[in-house]
């Protein structure tokens, strides 16, 4: 096998397609690159068939940080379980991959793409599409390819359109559109977005989609090109679950007990009826007939249940649950639903029921990423739960499994945009949605679930976002724009479109498509069609809660913003943190300070405001004029130090102290006695020269004054290091770092 290479340009960036050199014992192998960004995507399929009723795909995007030149964080310095972009991004192959394979396609597929080199400039995302697609092509797998995949971003001053922007381009851009399919249809779509408008969606889909087609061509030409090189690759034979008629005639002769089993609102008590006329069905057939047909007759049951439903929504337009095309399940809206949680709001759109809580903390608290991409981390989080109880099964809990993180980051970009920055609201955000029961669209019910619970914990949103899922039925020749799609119209149908945003344009987008007619006019009508179903849902929303509240609540911290200059950071943090720790034990605040002297405080019931006051005290420099009650702290034969603000003395001289002279500071101070006083000079070096308010009559035996010109000299005898200038101090209780 020799290696053949095929180097273009597109769009402005430049791209390589390699294999015959790595991994040869895979099915197929690609080396991707764009850039100097580079992934090695691998495919084998299994020799034998698998016993199944679906079609067994994997696909794995495994994150390598030396990709990045750094060593993995943890204790164990090794990649273990993928990070949530992995995760994702694995998804993203998967999805434009699976609807490509054949129907009966029973063998084991596995894709893995494994980034070698992450430049920082250019994504890895898109071009693990194309490599995947290379891959499946020069192994001679079955598939409807070239399949390639790529993101589209927008200069928001120009109005232009970028294919696979870098980083820094999609740092600018106000929109992130992900498209993956054919030459001719799209197959994949994920987008976030700045509230842009339907049409401009509409038109940077189309624009993506002949981006789409030019890779798929230099596809082409790499194969033609490995062909010249290796000879024409052989088509591997596999052998595919195929319909028998026999069991498909028995089996579709049962279509008007389907179609009645499927009239039925209730989703538990339909699936009850419908698993009932499956059983029933199965009885017909022998034992004989069930071992020979051990795959067949499941496969064509669920096709009976997939005919009935789609054949009923194209001739009569009803729905099994009785609903219009565009018709909205029943919604119920109830925001504040749990007492002492900063934010929490229920949502339940039909027997999709989500409850979202809203928790505000510290900036600190921000999420920290350990990924291959040149991202810190977060300050907004949302997580997605979706125990088996929602739907009424029992199954594993514990770490997220694949599609709540799909779920999860689809309901995170949908509010990501509305999100006030740190600035005006200088908090860590997290929200989590539990589902409570699941029927279809528990993604977007989260979006409007969490959209209440930040309403209600007071985070002033830009404008308020609400989603709905939108399907497609094309059966005979027909095709239904669905709104609002249930469990089984998602399963059973041919497309699954997630919309959501605000009054002002779209902030996040999901499409998995299985249908090849997909035209424009048909999602220039799935669009219009959601925007109409969000705006009814977002009305419903802001009936329950017409704004976001004017304040957070009273469980949760209240955060103070202070600026101090950064050479009294040390001054506030103290020896060893000694300072701040007394601070935050005191008050019960939370502290923290960056680099460039801003200080967030956050507490309850006062404990913010308690603690900022000590912290004021601390960088505060005392001004000429300034009148204090302070304390005695030291006392010298030239005067007494008196303490100010906590870790601020000033000198108050022996002729000072009292009307007339005084032999002895003592005669008239002791340590502790409270003073008050005057800043009467505060010199270059910050020493601090006091007068007595109030001043008491000198002792009797005391002579005429002092004369003031010995208190600067005295002043200037102390050693370097003393605080507040004295040569001698007495014990006392610790302020300073």
């Amino acid at each position: 096998m020799a290696k053949v290479t095929h180097e273009f340009d597109l769009y402005g960036k430049h791209y390589a397609l390699s294999s015959g050199e790595l991994a040869k014992q895979a099915t197929g192998e690609c080396l991707v690159s764009c850039g100097e960004s580079t992934v090695n995507v691998t495919v084998v399929v299994s020799k034998e068939r698998k016993n199944y009723d679906f079609f067994p795909l994997t696909v794995d995007f495994i994150e390598k940080m030396y990709a990045v030149g750094r060593i993995p964080g943890g204790y164990l310095k090794r990649e273990a379980r993928p990070s949530e972009k992995a995760t994702l991004t694995a998804r993203m192959i998967d999805r434009p991959i699976r609807p490509s394979f054949p129907d009966g396609f029973r063998n084991e597929v596995q894709i893995v793409a494994m980034p070698l080199v992450a430049d920082q400039v250019n994504s890895v995302d898109p071009i693990s599409i194309m490599g995947a697609s290379v891959a499946l092509s020069v192994g001679g797998v079955p598939f409807e390819g070239p399949l390639a995949g790529v993101r589209i971003g927008r200069n928001p001053e120009t109005g232009e359109f970028l294919v696979n922007p870098t980083y820094e381009e999609r740092d600018a851009s106000d929109l992130d559109l992900e498209l993956a399919g054919s030459a001719t249809f799209i197959s994949m779509l994920e987008a976030g977005a700045k509230e842009i408008s339907e049409e401009d969606m509409l038109a940077a889909m189309a624009f993506g989609q002949e981006a789409i087609a030019a890779f798929c061509e230099e596809e082409k030409a790499f194969i033609a090109k490995y062909e010249e090189a290796n000879g024409p690759i052989a088509k591997r034979e596999y052998v595919l679950d195929v319909p028998v008629p026999e069991v498909h005639d028995r089996v579709f002769a049962h279509y008007a007990e389907m179609e009645a089993a499927l009239k039925d609102a209730d989703k538990l008590s339909r699936i009850g009826k419908v698993e009932a006329l499956k059983d029933s069905i199965r009885a017909e057939f022998t034992d004989e007939e069930r071992a020979q047909w051990e795959r067949e007759i499941p496969v064509e049951l669920k096709g009976l249940e997939k005919h009935a439903m789609r054949k009923m929504v194209v001739e009569t337009g009803e729905r099994v649950d009785g609903r219009s095309a565009d018709q909205i399940r029943p919604l119920m809206v109830k925001p504040d639903y749990l007492p002492r949680v900063h934010g929490s709001g229920l949502f339940q759109r039909g027997q999709t029921q989500v409850l979202s809580v809203a928790t505000l903390g510290m900036l600190n608290e921000w999420q920290r990423l350990d990924t291959i991409e040149p991202v810190d981390g977060k300050r907004y989080i949302h997580h997605y739960n979706f125990p088996p109880f929602c739907t009424g099964e029992t199954g594993r809990m514990g770490s997220p499994k694949r599609r709540e993180i799909g779920h999860g980051n689809l309901a995170e970009r949908a509010l990501l945009p509305v999100i006030p920055s740190e600035d005006e609201f200088p908090y860590t955000i997290r929200v989590v949605s539990e589902v409570m029961e699941s029927n279809g669209s528990s993604s977007m019910a989260s979006t409007c679930g969490s959209t209440l619970a930040l309403m209600d914990a007071g985070v002033p949103l830009k404008r308020p976002v609400s989603g709905v899922a939108m399907g497609l039925i094309q059966e005979e020749g027909k095709t239904v724009v669905l709104t609002d799609i249930q469990g089984l119209e998602d399963f059973l149908g041919d497309m699954d479109f997630k919309v959501c945003g605000t009054t002002k344009g779209i902030t996040a987008m999901q499409m998995d498509n299985k249908a090849t007619g997909l035209t424009p006019q048909i999602l220039r009508q799935a669009l219009m069609q959601a925007h109409e179903g969000r705006m009814f849902i977002l009305n419903a929303m802001l009936e329950q809660i017409p704004a976001p509240r004017e304040s957070t609540k009273e469980n949760a911290p209240q955060i103070i913003s202070l600026q101090i200059p950064t050479d009294k950071i040390r001054d506030v943090i103290g020896s060893g943190g000694k300072v701040i720790r007394g601070i935050q034990d005191d008050t019960g605040a939370t502290i923290d300070i960056q680099e460039d002297g801003t200080v967030f405080i956050a507490g309850t019931n006062g404990a913010g405001d308690e603690a900022a006051e000590r912290i004021k005290a601390i960088v505060k420099v005392p001004e000429v004029g300034e009148e204090y009650n302070g304390r005695v702290v030291g006392i010298q034969p030239f005067g007494a130090f008196v303490e100010l603000l906590p870790g601020k003395d000033g000198l108050l001289h022996v002729s000072r102290v009292a009307k007339g002279r005084v032999e002895k500071v003592e005669d008239v101070l002791n340590i502790g006695d409270e003073v008050k006083v005057k800043v009467l000079e505060v010199d270059e070096k910050g020493k601090v020269s006091l007068d007595r308010l109030d001043k008491p009559e000198a002792p009797a035996r005391s002579s005429k004054p002092r004369e003031h010109e010995g208190e600067r000299r005295e002043r200037a005898g102390r050693r370097p290091g003393d605080r507040g200038g004295s040569a001698s101090r007495q014990p006392r209780r610790h302020h300073e770092g």
